[in-house]
């Protein structure tokens, strides 16, 4: 699980986030959540569906790239805003399993 801004602003920010089946059984679909240690909040997201409660955020699979053979990997991004604290989150769920 690899979470990268790719660009950031003053109050603004995007991110590439990399999920990548490291076990022996492909994934049919996949759902990542993390948690935001600031004050983002997500505005969009593109190759997943993000929703957002709190600082919690849950990013799901879309129609055409649920699949995930093993050892392989999806991407997806999110572009958010921000307004004391940009801080990247450093703890990932995918699937209901913690990964780092």
């Amino acid at each position: 699980m690899t979470y990268t801004k790719a660009s950031e602003w003053g109050g603004g920010y995007t991110a590439n986030i990399t999920v990548a089946d490291t076990g022996s059984t492909a994934w049919s679909a996949w759902t990542v959540t993390w948690t935001y240690p600031g004050d983002q909040k997500i505005t969009s997201a593109w190759n997943a569906t993000a929703t957002q409660t709190g600082s919690k955020v849950t990013a799901t699979n879309m129609s055409y790239n649920g699949s995930v053979a093993a050892g392989s990997s999806a991407s997806f991004g999110v572009q958010g805003t921000w307004t004391a604290n940009d801080a990247s989150p450093t703890s990932f769920s995918v699937n209901g399993a913690a990964c780092s």
